[in-house]
C-alpha cells in the first residue's frame, strides 16, 4: 500500500511556494526511495542526476542538520550560525573559497557534472520545500554552485592544517576570543585491507573498508541509474558521491595518508609607500590583496559583519607570521577536479577505469585501498603529490624567496609508490607508511623523495601485516573477524618494558604497592575484551605516557607513539603508572575495573556536538584506541561531567566485500541511519556496532525483497 500523498499545499504554509517548484516535482517523481529495515535507503533514478537528487533528499531526511553544518564549515558561513567565535574558521575557509569563484567553477564545468550539481541543488531544495517543520540556521536555499565547497569526503580536509590561532593573531589580533578545540592524540584516518583470489577459500577477492572518523559523520546508501550507476557504501553527510564503498563489479577504501600535500612558505616582505611585495629570488613581486567580508550572528539574534582584507603571494594566502616575516599555505585547489574524480571513481568498473580517473590527479590526501571482480587488488597512493627539490625539509616552513623551494609540475602515477597485484597476493594500508602495503613486495623508501610520506610506521599497520603474512583460505566471514582482532602490538613492545623498570627499581615500599598491577600486566595477552580489568589499567597508563612524553602538538600520531617506549625513562613509567592506579581508584573505587565498565557508547542527543551523561544508557565498548594497534579503533575519553569515557570516533563504518559473479557484503554504521532520536534507526546499530556484528548488505533487488521498511518517492 503506498502512503497517504498529501496536497503539497498543505506543507507550504504561509510561504509562497518557489518557482521551481514543478520541476522539482517532475524530477522526484522519477525517482524512488526504498527503505530497508534498518532505515537505509536505496535510490533509483533514470539519470545519474535524478539518482543525486534522490540521495541527497534522503540525506536530508536523515539528518538536514549535519547537511547543513558541513556546507556553512565549507563556504565558511558557520559565524552565521554561532557567533564570532567562529569568525576565525570561516575566514581560514574563505582564504580559499568565495561565491564568485565557485560560480565560475560551475560555469566552466562539463555538462555531465553541471546536472549532478543542478540535481543536487534541487534535491536540498524541494526536502526544504515539502519540509516547512525544517528550520534551517542559514542556508535556506542551496545553489548548484556550492557542490564545489565541499568535494573530498575525508574527515578532515587540507585547509585544516591551517593553524587557527596563528591566523588569528595575525589577521585579528590577541583581543578577539576564539574557541578552539584542544589537542586531540586519537589517531584518525581508516583500516583498508584488500585479499586477492589466490588466498581466498572461494577464488575471490576481498575487500575491508573501515574508515576511522568522528561517529555519525556519514550516511549509507545504494545510489542506481539507468546510466550505469550502482555504488553503495558511506557518504559524507552533503556529498552526492560514495565516498568509501563498492559497485558490481570493484570497491574502493581511502585512507588518510601521509603524503606530503600541504606546505608553508616564509615569505620576505617589504612596505614601502603603503605597497607591499615579496621576495622571490632576484626579484621583487607584488603582494595581492582579497577583501573578505564574514557575517556573524550576535547575542541578540542579530546579523553583523567584520571586514577583512587578506593577503597572497603565488605560494598562497598568507595564514600567520613567524619570526618578523610571513607565512603563505600552499595546497591543492582544484574543486572541479576534484569534484570530478570522487564522482567518477563510484562507476569505475575495473583497473583500467580506475586508473584512468586516478589520472585526474585531484586527490590530495588519501590513499586508496582497491579491488574488483577480475581478482586485480592495489593500493594507490594519493595522486597530487606536486614535484619539490627533496633537499628541503618540507615538514617544516621552506624559505618562499628561494625559487628552488616552488612546486613544480605534479607526479604522474607512474612516481608513485602504489602496489598492483603483488605476489603475496594482500595490500594495507592504516595511515602508515606506504613502505609496508604489501610486505617483501611493498615498495621502497630509498627511490621515493622524503615528502612521499610524513606519517611513517604505526601499529595497526603492523597487525595488519601479522595477520596477513603467510595466511591463506580467507573468506568474508573470516575477514571480518580480523577487523575486530582484538591484540594490540603496542602494547606488546611498551608493558615488558614498564615490566623491566619495575624489576630493575630498587626494593621500597612504592615497588611492592605496585607488585600486583605489575603482575596484572605482565601476565595479560594485550588482547582487549569488555571484562578485562588488564585492559582499564593499560589505557589509563598509555593515556599517561603520552602525557609525560611530550613534544610539539603538529608530530603526527605515528610518531610519537613508535617512539614512546624509547622516550619515556623507566621511573617515568613507573610514575605514569602510579598516576593511572590514583586515577582509577578516584574515579572507579579501585584500579581492576572491567574495561566495559569505563568504556562506552552512548548516542541520547541528535546535537553535532553530542553530550554525555554517565546517568543516561550506554553501552560496553570492547575494543580501544588505535594508537596501540587495535584495528577496531574508538576514540574514547571522559567529557566533562563523566567518570566514563565515552566513544566519539574510530570505527563508524565497517564493511567487508567479496568480488565475484555476485557481490557480497555486510557492514554495521556507528549508531544508526538517522539523526532523528524517535527514528528507530537512531541507534538500531548500536548493539551490532559494539559487538562487530555486522548485517547482510541488500545490494540486489533479490536481496531486499522481505526487508523492505516503506518505497516512496521523494516529496510523499
Amino acid at each position: 500500500m503506498r502512503p497517504l500523498v498529501l496536497p503539497l499545499a498543505l506543507f507550504l504554509v504561509a510561504a509562497a511556494p518557489p518557482p521551481e517548484l514543478s520541476t522539482w516535482q517532475s524530477q522526484a517523481a522519477k525517482v524512488t526511495i526504498t527503505r530497508d529495515d534498518f532505515g537505509i535507503a536505496h535510490i533509483n533514478g533514470p539519470t545519474d542526476a535524478d539518482a543525486v537528487f534522490g540521495m541527497i533528499y534522503a540525506q536530508a531526511e536523515d539528518d538536514f542538520p549535519r547537511i547543513e553544518a558541513n556546507y556553512l564549515t565549507a563556504l565558511g558561513r558557520t559565524a552565521e550560525a554561532e557567533g564570532e567565535a567562529a569568525i576565525w574558521k570561516d575566514l581560514r575557509a574563505r582564504l580559499y573559497v568565495s561565491e564568485e569563484e565557485l560560480k565560475a567553477g560551475y560555469a566552466n564545468s562539463p555538462d555531465w557534472l553541471k546536472k549532478l550539481m543542478d540535481g543536487w541543488a534541487a534535491g536540498l531544495n524541494y526536502y526544504l520545500a515539502t519540509h516547512p517543520e525544517v528550520k534551517p540556521k542559514v542556508l535556506k536555499r542551496f545553489e548548484p554552485w556550492m557542490a564545489l565547497s565541499f568535494t573530498e569526503g575525508s574527515i578532515g580536509g587540507d585547509i585544516e592544517r591551517i593553524d587557527l590561532n596563528g591566523l588569528t593573531q595575525f589577521y585579528g589580533g590577541k583581543a578577539v576570543k576564539t574557541a578552539f578545540a584542544a589537542y586531540d592524540p586519537e589517531p584518525r584516518g581508516s583500516n583498508g585491507i584488500a585479499i586477492a583470489p589466490s588466498l581466498t577459500r572461494d577464488g575471490k577477492a576481498l575487500l575491508l573498508i573501515n574508515p576511522h572518523t568522528s561517529f555519525f559523520f556519514r550516511s549509507e546508501s545504494q545510489v542506481t541509474s539507468g546510466e550505469g550507476l550502482n555504488a553503495y557504501g558511506a557518504a559524507t553527510w552533503g556529498q552526492f558521491f560514495i565516498y568509501q564503498g563498492f559497485n558490481a563489479k570493484a570497491g574502493w577504501m581511502h585512507t588518510s595518508s601521509g603524503v606530503d600535500s600541504t606546505d608553508e612558505f616564509v615569505e620576505t616582505v617589504s612596505e614601502k609607500k603603503g605597497k607591499r611585495s615579496y621576495r622571490y629570488g632576484s626579484e621583487w613581486r607584488d603582494i595581492k590583496t582579497r577583501p573578505i567580508a564574514i557575517k556573524y550572528r550576535k547575542a541578540d539574534g542579530s546579523i553583523a559583519e567584520r571586514r577583512f582584507t587578506t593577503y597572497r603571494t603565488h605560494h598562497g594566502p598568507i595564514v600567520r607570521a613567524e619570526g618578523g616575516k610571513w607565512v603563505a599555505f600552499r595546497m591543492m585547489d582544484n574543486p572541479v577536479s576534484a569534484l570530478q574524480q570522487s564522482y567518477l571513481r563510484t562507476k569505475a568498473t575495473d583497473l583500467a577505469h580506475f586508473l584512468e580517473i586516478a589520472r585526474i590527479r585531484a586527490n590530495s590526501s588519501n590513499n586508496t585501498i582497491f579491488a574488483d571482480s577480475t581478482g586485480t587488488i592495489a593500493y594507490f597512493h594519493a595522486q597530487f603529490v606536486p614535484r619539490r627539490n627533496d633537499r628541503f625539509d618540507y615538514t617544516k616552513p621552506v624559505d618562499g624567496s628561494d625559487p628552488a623551494t616552488d612546486w613544480t609540475s605534479l607526479h604522474n602515477l607512474v612516481d608513485l609508490p602504489n602496489v598492483i597485484s603483488p605476489p603475496n597476493g594482500w595490500v594495507q594500508n592504516t595511515n602508515n607508511w606506504p613502505y609496508s602495503s604489501a610486505g617483501a613486495f611493498s615498495p621502497k623508501a630509498k627511490h621515493y623523495p622524503r615528502y612521499m610520506d610524513t606519517y611513517g610506521e604505526n601499529y595497526r599497520g603492523l597487525h595488519a601485516v601479522r595477520l596477513l603474512e603467510r595466511s591463506k583460505g580467507w573468506t568474508l566471514e573470516g575477514l571480518q573477524a580480523a577487523a575486530y582482532d582484538s591484540l594490540q602490538p603496542g602494547l606488546e613492545v611498551l608493558i615488558p618494558g614498564l615490566v623491566r623498570a619495575w624489576e630493575q627499581s630498587p626494593d621500597s615500599e612504592r615497588k611492592r604497592a605496585l607488585a600486583a598491577p605489575i603482575a596484572l600486566l605482565r601476565d595479560w595477552n594485550y588482547r582487549w575484551s569488555s571484562e578485562s580489568t588488564a585492559e582499564s589499567l593499560a589505557m589509563f597508563w598509555t593515556d599517561e605516557m603520552m602525557k609525560a612524553l611530550g613534544g610539539s602538538a603538529d608530530e603526527p600520531i605515528n610518531h610519537k607513539t613508535m617512539r614512546l617506549a624509547r622516550d619515556v625513562p623507566p621511573d617515568g613509567q613507573l610514575q605514569a603508572l602510579d598516576k593511572a592506579i590514583a586515577r582509577l581508584t578516584s574515579d572507579f573505587g579501585g584500579w581492576q575495573v572491567p574495561w566495559g565498565e569505563i568504556n562506552r557508547f552512548q548516542r541520547i542527543s541528535p546535537a553535532i556536538d553530542h553530550p554525555f551523561s554517565d546517568k543516561a544508557p550506554s553501552i560496553a565498548l570492547p575494543f580501544a584506541s588505535g594508537r596501540w594497534g587495535s584495528l577496531a579503533s574508538v576514540g574514547s575519553e571522559a567529557k566533562p561531567g563523566t567518570r566514563r569515557w565515552y566513544g566519539t570516533s574510530g570505527n563508524s563504518f565497517v564493511a567487508v566485500v567479496e568480488f565475484g559473479p555476485r557481490v557480497r557484503a555486510r557492514a554495521v554504521s556507528a549508531g544508526g541511519e538517522s539523526g532523528n532520536p524517535s527514528s528507530p534507526h537512531f541507534n538500531d546499530q548500536a548493539a551490532r556496532y559494539a559487538a562487530g556484528a555486522l548485517r547482510q548488505v541488500y545490494f540486489y533487488p533479490d536481496e531486499l525483497q522481505g526487508h523492505i521498511e516503506r518505497t516512496y518517492t521523494p516529496g510523499e
